[in-house]
């Protein structure tokens, strides 16, 4: 464990989240995932965590691991076609991870999400973490539309709005 993680995810705080994920950036958030969802028969839920805190800092969690926890706690692998995207967003660490659900992953793969990540990435590090988010769902639901394509009727399975941690 890093001295200077540690630090990070001290200093991290949880105001800087508010400020940059502001009401009104995150209903512009979950009308970009409503909106992808149209195009596609998949689930996309979009996490953002400031810094990490407590057991999972100090046993060194990284941003995956915490990530695939994520996943697992908001049950985004419990859909019909086993098709659920999490974009989770560690502020502290700036890393941005893609967990899918088998369904959808045997399609994309590793690569391609790392793609997705590093794109929203460059864009955060200009500074632009709404317009990064909002091109990171469209990415997805641009590859849950290639692979699953809407059905009738359009049935939501899992809540469009963002979460903050």
């Amino acid at each position: 464990m890093g001295i200077r993680r540690i630090g990070r995810h001290l200093l991290e705080h949880h105001w800087r989240v508010r400020r940059i994920f502001a009401p009104p950036v995150l209903v512009r958030i979950e009308a970009a995932i409503r909106a992808g969802e149209v195009t596609h028969s998949g689930q996309v839920r979009f996490v953002v965590e400031g810094a990490l805190d407590g057991l999972p800092l100090f046993r060194d969690q990284h941003p995956r691991e915490r990530a695939l926890d994520v996943f697992s706690h908001l049950r985004i692998w419990d859909t019909a076609h086993n098709n659920g995207v999490l974009i989770y967003l560690l502020l502290a660490d700036r890393d941005v991870e893609i967990v899918a659900d088998r369904g959808i992953d045997a399609y994309v793969g590793a690569a391609g999400w790392e793609n997705i990540c590093r794109d929203m990435e460059a864009e955060f590090r200009s500074g632009q973490f709404e317009a990064g988010v909002v091109s990171g769902i469209a990415a997805v639901s641009r590859e849950l539309a290639k692979h699953f394509p809407p059905q009738t009727p359009q049935r939501n399975e899992l809540p469009d709005k963002p979460v903050v941690i």
